[in-house]
């Protein structure tokens, strides 16, 4: 199945809850969310009966969503999660969160996911001082993460630079605003990501 290209906002009102695919916009009031508070289409306000099974996909596809990640890569990020020790589905966020693109956006380099997946494919980040363009690569405790060189005058950072904070960061990472680098000063827990998922019943789906 191809990446979904639509409007991302018809994705929010769907779950009826901000998943902040479009950057400032959700903040703003032309949030659609906030101003539609009902799921897209024809009988968006219709009262619906949702079974045990639509439940749980909804969630997987909103975990999905968030993420931007396709269904063969997700199920691959739900199998190595099975085989970790702990829960599965703090397993599951916690792989999520250390994808390269999602640490971008974390940082601040990036106002979305998928702003933030189109600079690492680009070429403008390194790992550990090698240059890597690949959006799901895993970071790791102790890696650095640096805009390069090359493209630090560029002025799309230097515009960033002046928004960057470290109030905002997850408490696994730190930042250095003025050489434009990230530490993962640890592995991502469960408490630490504010990602607003019930992943136990994407636990349940792929347990059917």
């Amino acid at each position: 199945m191809a990446r979904y290209t639509g409007p991302v906002c018809r994705i929010c009102r769907r779950h009826g809850t901000k998943l902040f695919l479009k950057g400032e916009r959700c903040f703003g009031p032309k949030c659609a969310v906030e101003r539609r508070r009902y799921v897209p289409g024809e009988h968006g306000q219709a009262r619906r009966k949702t079974t045990e099974y639509g439940i749980q996909l909804a969630e997987k596809q909103k975990v999905r969503s968030i993420y931007g990640v396709l269904e063969r890569q997700f199920r691959k990020h739900f199998e190595e999660a099975e085989r970790r020790p702990g829960m599965t589905g703090s397993n599951l966020l916690a792989i999520l969160e250390r994808r390269m693109d999602n640490v971008v956006y974390r940082l601040g380099f990036a106002s979305s996911r998928k702003a933030a997946r189109q600079l690492v494919r680009h070429g403008h980040f390194s790992l550990n001082g090698r240059k890597t363009n690949i959006p799901s690569a895993m970071v790791h405790e102790g890696d650095v993460l640096t805009v390069r060189e090359s493209s630090r005058d560029n002025e799309y950072f230097q515009v960033a630079k002046g928004g960057l904070t470290e109030k905002t960061l997850p408490r696994w990472l730190t930042l250095d605003v003025d050489a434009l680098a990230g530490h993962v000063s640890r592995l991502p827990l469960r408490d630490d990501i504010d990602t607003p998922v019930n992943e136990q019943l994407v636990v349940e789906y792929y347990s059917r």
